[in-house]
C-alpha cells in the first residue's frame, strides 16, 4: 500500500510541469488592450444642456465635441474639489465665411453651485472672430478652490460648477448656422495643495475661548467692599408733595384732559377778543338845506 501511494505521488509531481506548460497564457495583445481601455481617456461627450438644470456632466480631463447652432446657450457641469485649479479650453469651429454676414463674439463663463458667476484668472474669456476667421479659441481658469472660504463670499468652494458658452454679438442673419464646439477640462492640484504658496495657516488668528472656565480676576476672593450683603437694601422712597397725589395713577389723564380743554377755551376767547373789530354806529346823513 505504501509503495502504491508513493508511486501515485511521484506521478502527480512529474505531471504538474506538463500541465503548467500546457495551460494557455494571456496574449500580450489582449492584456495591452485591457490596460489601454482602463487607462485611456473617457469618450468625449457629444451633447450639451440648454440650462443649468439640463447641464451635461463632464469628468476631469474629459472632452466634449458638440454640434451646435449659433446663438444657442450650451451648459456643462463638472465637480471641483479642495485645492484644485480647473481650466476650461473651448475651440469653436465657426460656420463657413461665405455664409456669415459679419463678425461673431463668443463668451465662456463659469458658475458655482449657487449659480454665482466666478471670475477667470487667465485666458481670453471673450473673443471676437472676424468674418474670414474659421475658428475661435476661448479659455477660462478658475481660481483655486479653498475649503476655508466663507459660504457667503464669492470665493469658489468645493462642489459643482457650470460652464456656459454663448454667442453674444452675432448678426441676425447668422443665427442658427451650424457650428462645432470642442471643450476640454483640465485640473491641477489637490487636497495637499490647498494652502497658498509660501504660507501656511499654523494657528488660528483668534485664540480659543474656554467657555465655562473662570478668568483669573474672577477667581480671586471677593473683598469686603464687593462681598454680597446678607440683608437686602431697602428701596428708596420717592419724595411726595401736596400736589403730586392728584396727578398720579389713573387720574393723571383726566386732569390733563380737563386742564387742556380749559386752556384751549381761554385761548380761543382771548384770540377772538384781540382780533375782532369794534362795531361803529351807522352814520346818519345830514339833511340838506334848501
Amino acid at each position: 500500500m505504501r509503495t502504491t501511494a508513493l508511486r501515485a505521488v511521484l506521478l502527480a509531481a512529474a505531471g504538474l510541469p506538463l500541465l503548467i506548460a500546457a495551460s494557455p497564457s494571456p496574449s500580450p495583445s489582449a492584456s495591452g488592450a485591457a490596460s489601454g481601455a482602463a487607462s485611456g481617456a473617457a469618450k468625449p461627450v457629444t451633447d450639451a444642456g440648454t440650462s443649468f438644470l439640463t447641464a451635461v456632466a463632464l469628468g476631469t480631463g474629459q472632452a466634449a465635441d458638440v454640434a451646435a447652432s449659433t446663438g444657442d446657450y450650451l451648459y456643462w457641469a463638472f465637480g471641483a474639489a479642495e485645492g484644485q485649479t480647473t481650466t476650461v479650453d473651448v475651440t469653436v469651429t465657426l460656420p463657413p465665411s461665405a455664409d456669415r454676414h459679419g463678425p461673431q463674439s463668443w463668451s465662456v463663463e463659469l458658475f458655482d453651485g449657487l449659480r454665482r458667476r466666478q471670475s477667470c484668472t487667465a485666458g481670453p474669456q471673450d473673443a471676437t472672430a472676424e468674418t474670414a476667421a474659421g475658428t475661435l479659441a476661448l479659455r477660462c481658469t478658475l481660481r483655486q478652490i479653498r475649503s476655508w472660504a466663507e459660504p457667503w463670499s464669492g470665493d469658489p468652494l468645493p462642489g459643482t460648477y457650470y460652464v456656459r458658452l454663448t454667442a453674444g454679438q452675432v448678426p441676425q442673419n447668422d443665427l442658427g448656422l451650424a457650428a462645432q464646439v470642442q471643450l476640454r477640462l483640465s485640473s491641477k492640484g489637490g487636497a495637499g495643495d490647498a494652502q497658498p504658496e509660501g504660507g501656511e495657516l499654523r494657528a488660528p488668528r483668534v485664540p480659543p475661548v474656554n467657555a465655562g472656565s473662570p478668568a483669573a480676576a474672577a477667581a480671586a476672593a471677593p473683598t469686603a467692599s464687593t462681598a454680597p450683603s446678607d440683608r437686602a437694601v431697602a428701596p428708596e422712597e420717592e419724595e411726595t408733595h401736596w400736589y403730586s397725589a392728584p396727578f398720579q395713577g389713573r387720574n393723571t389723564r383726566w386732569f390733563w384732559t380737563v386742564g387742556g380743554g380749559i386752556l384751549a377755551s381761554l385761548a380761543g376767547v382771548l384770540g377772538y377778543r384781540l382780533t375782532r373789530h369794534p362795531r361803529r354806529p351807522p352814520s346818519t346823513p345830514t339833511p340838506s338845506q334848501p
